[in-house]
């Protein structure tokens, strides 16, 4: 993983994106793109691509020192110390859930359910569930496209006001226009991702993109239609 300022687009504030260069991360994202990747393919792809994202977002975790008994003899390690929280944006999101709980099993889940509107792209939320204390936790937002950055906006706004002050967004492709969108809102919320895509087209989607990822995921809708 290294810290990247996207191209070409040129940013005039810092923007916290941590782009994904992890190997098989970026062997699994081809086959995501492929067109003919079928469902049950994409879904295993999707999940070992969360995996090394949760991997590189929670380098940082703070830890603690702890004493354990070997078969042979008393010795110390690091053991995770403090709370984590992990929320998905609904539905694609749930996609990223289980791979950041095999990685961190203690971590607690929550959900924000957002529906973008076809035709002005703007979010609206329409469930939603949060565990309580989330101050202290760092919370891990899980959403597989950030586009436009509306969807994700608006569930930082919702994570904030029930307490939340450590938030780090896990998406498997990004657009420029939705990494500047965050950065503006919320510049103290760090994205990781293993793509940073050439840009929105005029129907605000992502190209070149992988399609719409619930769609492709689930095996609905078309194919080509991008997300």
């Amino acid at each position: 993983m290294r810290f990247y300022r996207p191209e070409p687009q040129v940013y005039s504030f810092p923007v916290s994106f941590h782009l994904v260069t992890h190997p098989v991360a970026q062997h699994a994202l081809v086959a995501l793109r492929d067109a003919t990747t079928a469902p049950a393919e994409f879904r295993q792809l999707a999940h070992r691509i969360g995996l090394i994202i949760a991997a590189e977002a929670t380098r940082d975790l703070p830890t603690t020192a702890v004493a354990v008994q070997t078969p042979l003899e008393m010795t110390t390690g690091q053991a995770i110390a403090g709370d984590v929280v992990v929320v998905a944006v609904l539905r694609a999101g749930l996609c990223l859930v289980d791979p950041v709980l095999n990685f961190l099993p203690q971590a607690r889940v929550g959900h924000i359910g957002l529906r973008r509107d076809e035709h002005t792209a703007q979010a609206h939320q329409y469930s939603g569930h949060l565990p309580e204390r989330l101050s202290n936790s760092v919370i891990l937002l899980v959403d597989p496209m950030l586009a436009t950055g509306g969807s994700a906006v608006m569930a930082i706004d919702i994570l904030k006001a029930a307490g939340a002050r450590s938030i780090r967004l896990l998406s498997i492709v990004a657009a420029p226009e939705g990494v500047e969108a965050l950065a503006r809102a919320h510049p103290d919320v760090a994205v990781y991702s293993p793509a940073l895509d050439r840009e929105l087209n005029s129907q605000k989607f992502i190209a070149p993109g992988l399609g719409d990822f619930g769609d492709r995921l689930h095996g609905t809708g078309v194919v080509h239609k991008q997300a």
